[in-house]
């Protein structure tokens, strides 16, 4: 396997990628992986590498023009108190979209990078433990 294969890549549009590259390691547990700013940084978390691109990056040039602004797709990070990751994001000044949504596979609460980017913080439903015959 090469460096290449061990990682599931996602590019993020940003207007600041020193804002991006704190936000992302002071609160969500990245890593930085290499720095280029102000154009381009990537961050690590587990299998996740998030590409992280200034308006000067070629990812932000190749982008077409109508398509400026955050989207409605977000990367989805799984923790397992997500009572206590809110109570820690809060108290660092992390805002968020909303309120926590609840579901049959878990808890979710929405947050916005610095660029607005949706970052997805989820809890999985508990799951019953298998019965014994």
């Amino acid at each position: 396997m090469t460096a290449t294969d061990q990682y599931a890549s996602v590019r993020y549009l940003v207007d600041d990628v020193q804002a991006a590259v704190d936000f992302y390691t002071g609160h969500l547990g990245f890593t930085l992986r290499h720095s280029a700013a102000p154009a381009f940084a990537d961050v690590v978390r587990g299998p996740l590498r998030l590409l992280l691109s200034g308006p000067a990056s070629s990812g932000a040039r190749a982008t077409p023009a109508d398509t400026a602004g955050a989207g409605r797709n977000r990367i989805h990070l799984i923790v397992d108190d997500l009572d206590t990751e809110i109570a820690r994001l809060r108290a660092a000044g992390v805002a968020f979209r909303g309120d926590v949504v609840s579901g049959p596979g878990g808890r979710q609460i929405l947050l916005s990078d610095p660029a607005g980017n949706l970052v997805e913080v989820f809890q999985p439903a508990a799951r019953p433990a298998a019965s014994r015959p």
